[in-house]
């Protein structure tokens, strides 16, 4: 068992973020929340171990330049950090893997 909420600040903590840090909370399907809204709600145990998932596979903490997404394997539920990706300094010259045939 484990709280969702101590979960998700650790996870921000690890990832040198904190609660400041983070714009808004939701679920593609049901719209969003302020990070009090979250909190208020997210204090709570669950199993986190295989099984049935138990909380959305959709749900997201987002900032700025980060967001944190669920990740599911067998019913065991996780936090994933990711971050907006760095533009590369060179050019991209071909983005297809094989030669297309008839051209």
């Amino acid at each position: 068992m484990i709280n969702l909420l101590e979960e998700t600040i650790k996870e921000l903590n690890n990832n040198g973020k904190d609660i400041q840090d983070v714009l808004w909370v939701g679920c593609e399907d049901d719209g969003y929340m302020s990070w009090n809204d979250f909190e208020k709600n997210a204090n709570f145990l669950y199993d986190n171990g295989y099984g049935g998932e138990e909380i959305k596979v959709d749900l997201i903490i987002v900032g700025k330049d980060f967001w944190l997404e669920r990740m599911d394997y067998d019913g065991s539920e996780w936090w994933s950090f990711k971050t907006t990706p760095e533009k590369p300094i060179q050019k991209c010259k071909n983005f297809v893997r094989a030669i297309r045939y008839g051209e």
